[in-house]
């Protein structure tokens, strides 16, 4: 791959403690087929030896590889870390003990082009690390591109992830950066400032090149309290800065359901799988917050029925789960979800 002068698309990779996969990684951004692009390698303090190995990538690939080294300080950071040193028109994100097709950037940054679009999304495979073999395919079907601001309700479809999406460099430069970032769920706070932020088109790439690896046991992970206390810190934080920008209803109502799903079921469930939490406890103390600060997810205008009948998918799921939050049936719901993934192997996404 030979260096760009201006670079079309920056790739930031975060690393922390993925030595041994790292070289998986960086050698499938390597066999892109797009020219013009740099890969920004960013270390995050790593103390397993991942420095040197990213060090001799930026020796054998000058003007294309580039390292960023620095205290370790989370995956927020990192990412900004190597944002803030990005060229290129166009930034995207890659998990490094993930890997991607060849076309993974083609994908995005044409799609970027063609649809003058802020955000590209592109589909992802979710691939088992032992034997790399497809467990479920998303978000790779056709949709046509939108503007976040008028049709929020159709963010909430999208999956949260900074990985699987491109973002212009324009619009990560101007969007609000969070004073306490979350030890956890980064993502969410990330893609709704930038949505938040945005006055140009999400996009879609219809492909799916990014392959997320699930490593054996991983369905199943766990969260301790202080970890969802550090999430709402950071959601509160996103919700002033929404309030603060004059952000319409509609994009608030967005953020509501999105935040419902995110730590009212999906952090609950990851608080179900630890038998030290009180989870009836938990549950509470979340639906007080979401009442208090996220007022509109008992009462979104997105999960009623003319709503879910139109756009489907996602919101017939969350629209599912809000009836049983309300009913105060979460603790045994998460049970039998739980079971499913325990027993049963079964995954439902949400």
């Amino acid at each position: 791959m030979a260096p760009a002068q201006t670079p079309k698309l920056s790739i930031v990779v975060p690393c922390y403690n993925t030595r041994a996969l790292l070289p998986r990684c960086v050698d499938s951004l390597l066999a892109q087929t797009l020219d013009g692009l740099e890969i920004i390698l960013v270390n995050d303090g790593s103390p397993d030896g991942s420095l040197e190995l990213l060090r001799d990538y930026e020796t054998r690939n000058p003007g294309v590889v580039r390292v960023v080294d620095r205290e370790n300080g989370g995956l927020w950071n990192a990412r900004w870390s190597g944002t803030d040193v990005a060229r290129g028109d166009y930034v995207t994100y890659v998990d490094s003990d993930d890997h991607v097709d060849p076309t993974f950037a083609s994908d995005l940054y044409e799609t970027a082009v063609r649809e003058d679009a802020d955000v590209v999304v592109c589909g992802f495979r979710r691939v088992a690390e032992k034997d790399g073999a497809t467990l479920s395919t998303e978000m790779d079907e056709p949709r046509p591109s939108f503007v976040a601001h008028d049709e929020p309700v159709r963010l909430i479809e999208i999956n949260p992830a900074a990985w699987n999406k491109c973002f212009r460099r324009d619009l990560l430069m101007r969007m609000r950066r969070l004073d306490a970032p979350p030890k956890i769920l980064e993502d969410v706070t990330l893609s709704q400032l930038a949505y938040l932020a945005s006055d140009g088109r999400v996009a879609f790439t219809g492909t799916a090149p990014y392959r997320y690896v699930i490593r054996e046991g991983s369905m199943i992970n766990t969260v301790t309290p202080e970890q969802v206390e550090s999430v709402k810190r950071a959601l509160l934080e996103v919700r002033r800065d929404f309030e603060a920008d004059g952000a319409s209803e509609a994009l608030l109502q967005e953020l509501d359901a999105t935040v419902f799903l995110h730590l009212g079921v999906s952090m609950s469930f990851r608080l179900s799988c630890s038998r030290e939490v009180d989870l009836s406890r938990a549950v509470s103390q979340t639906t007080a917050y979401l009442d208090e600060h996220f007022p509109t997810w008992s009462r979104s205008p997105y999960l009623e029925r003319s709503c879910v009948r139109a756009h489907g998918g996602a919101l017939r799921r969350l629209r599912f789960a809000r009836s049983v939050y309300r009913a105060g049936l979460m603790p045994a719901a998460l049970a039998v979800y739980r079971f499913m993934i325990e027993r049963l192997h079964v995954d439902i996404k949400w």
